[in-house]
């Protein structure tokens, strides 16, 4: 027999199967030498009040053993004699469009300008030793794209559950934990994620596919305004449509796109910093508990937003237990980004702290000013603005810096009283920190929001504002600077046929799960103008 309840458990009634068994034997009156298996469905912790609980979906195996896998298989075709499919970028929206292109009979053509998952470790490993930063090879470029290296969060906000089923699924099928499956907020790891990469690399070979590294694309093939292929730096040419998935920081395609007159448009992003304090600190302000999380509970999380000026302020990409990472792809740069382990068991936790920007921001003369002192032009009307105010502002951060990967910092409690810190707690920024006034040197119209932003999370949650926390200089990869625009129907670019532009490059997504919808969507929409049917996807 087979039953599923709805729980409320203690952290130490769910960490373990035992456990659980026994807390459902006393909480429903069952035998527990009956309950051959329990399969958690769905699981949350509920921090809200002083008492932790994890809320629990479940399903009881009683006198039975269960013979279905956790996940559901996803089946994939020989496809080395169908017709091909160009998929520049091995992110994961050209990952999951290149597995979909497979399940509809079509063979993806995947080229990656930067290294395979594993040899990407050693040039990111350069980052930190040597202050060296390999353009193609990097936190942004190689297999995997910017998640591969930076978390593997899997969260994502999109209301297509069915879709975003079918994602986590995939992922279980290439070697991720079902825990995914389960979890509120799934997360796989920095140190599993490679491997899952991998297997999901060796199906789409072992189906037909093809996979080239170290492979960029320099240009699409235009013929009477259709694609018909891409040529690279290898000097190799791909012949067959484009899905063009080449993640948020391709800086050279939206270039190379604008000046061929293939139409893009400038688009808001949210610039900041990465906000790192103890994890034990968050531990016990998030669980109400001086002693922190204890044995039965994970390294806590928050999410904060607010409205400051007419602006959004908000954490992003929040990593428990985890490092900042140097995640520029260029020299002359400084970004940081977050991630953590699969155990998120690091002393620190980070996330981003950022502020809305939208174009008619950058409509200013003190802007202006400040990109002309960098050696930017002043092109405050270019659908490339936003992307120069990137640079711009990644540029004077390695001023800042050293004009090395050290990153500007300043304590928390210092940037919102505008004072310089004479010294910085240790962090998990392994290039190392130097006390900056980022309140004086990042424009006002992030600096000042930012501290409006940090005094008022201070105040709904308190020992949050603290100099115990540091800011490390800056954020600005959260989405794409650009949209390729596309027909909303046929994923097409609206001018340009046979080109899908795809994922959070495109600036159609925010995250793993979001690109790798994206990338299935623009695969079916491949099938569709190759003429298939497309069979409804079964999740």
């Amino acid at each position: 027999m087979i039953q599923e309840f709805q729980l409320r458990a203690l952290p130490e009634q769910a960490i373990s199967e035992q456990a659980l068994k026994q807390f459902i034997g006393r909480e429903k009156g069952l035998d527990i030498r009956t309950i051959h298996s329990i399969r958690v469905l769905k699981r949350s912790i509920d921090a809200r009040q002083r008492t932790i609980y994890v809320n629990l979906k479940v399903r009881l195996y009683i006198n039975e053993i269960p013979h279905d896998e956790e996940f559901v298989r996803t089946e994939y075709r020989k496809v080395e004699n169908s017709p091909q499919v160009i998929v520049v970028g091995a992110g994961p929206g050209g990952l999951f469009a290149a597995l979909r292109l497979i399940e509809l009979g079509l063979r993806p053509i995947v080229v990656e300008r930067g290294k395979n998952v594993r040899d990407r470790k050693t040039d990111i490993a350069r980052i930190s030793r040597e202050h060296k930063v390999d353009p193609e090879s990097n936190y942004s470029f190689g297999e995997g794209g910017a998640g591969a290296y930076s978390d593997g969060k899997l969260y994502t906000r999109s209301k297509k559950r069915g879709n975003v089923d079918k994602i986590l699924n995939v992922f279980c099928q290439h070697g991720a934990s079902s825990s995914i499956l389960v979890d509120a907020h799934p997360h796989i790891g920095t140190d599993k994620l490679p491997r899952v990469i991998e297997n999901m690399r060796n199906t789409i070979i072992d189906c037909g596919g093809e996979v080239h590294f170290e492979t960029r694309m320099d240009s699409l093939i235009i013929e009477k305004e259709r694609i018909i292929g891409i040529e690279t730096n290898t000097g190799k040419i791909f012949k067959g449509p484009v899905i063009l998935a080449t993640g948020h920081s391709a800086r050279d395609v939206y270039r190379w796109l604008h000046s061929h007159g293939v139409q893009i448009e400038t688009k808001g992003i949210a610039v900041g910093v990465r906000l790192e304090h103890p994890s034990m600190l968050i531990d016990q302000i998030q669980y109400h508990n001086r002693n922190g999380r204890g044995k039965y509970l994970p390294a806590a999380e928050y999410s904060f937003v607010t409205q400051v000026d007419g602006r959004g302020v908000y954490s992003f990409c929040m990593c428990p237990g985890g490092f900042v990472v140097p995640a520029a792809s260029g020299p002359h740069q400084i970004v940081v980004n977050g991630m953590s382990p699969s155990n998120r068991g690091s002393k620190w936790s980070n996330s981003g702290m950022v502020v809305e920007i939208r174009p008619e921001d950058l409509q200013n003369d003190e802007l202006r000013m400040k990109n002309e002192e960098l050696g930017f032009a002043d092109d405050t009307d270019s659908v490339l603005s936003m992307m120069h105010f990137q640079e711009a502002l990644e540029a004077a951060c390695w001023q800042q810096g050293n004009m090395r990967q050290t990153a500007p910092a300043q304590r928390m409690v210092d940037f919102t009283r505008k004072k310089l810190s004479y010294d910085l707690p240790e962090s998990s920024y392994s290039p190392g920190l130097v006390s900056s006034p980022l309140h004086f040197w990042m424009p006002p119209f992030i600096a000042n929001r930012l501290s409006k932003g940090f005094q008022q999370f201070g105040k709904t949650s308190h020992g949050f504002l603290t100099n115990d926390a540091v800011l490390i200089g800056v954020e600005t990869r959260t989405s794409s600077p650009v949209r390729i625009v596309r027909d909303n129907e046929t994923l097409q670019h609206i001018t340009v046929q046979g080109l899908f532009p795809c994922g959070e490059g495109a600036g159609y997504a925010g995250g793993i799960v979001s690109a790798g919808i994206d990338g299935e969507r623009c695969a079916e929409a491949v099938a569709a103008y190759f003429g298939l049917s497309v069979p409804q996807n079964c999740f």
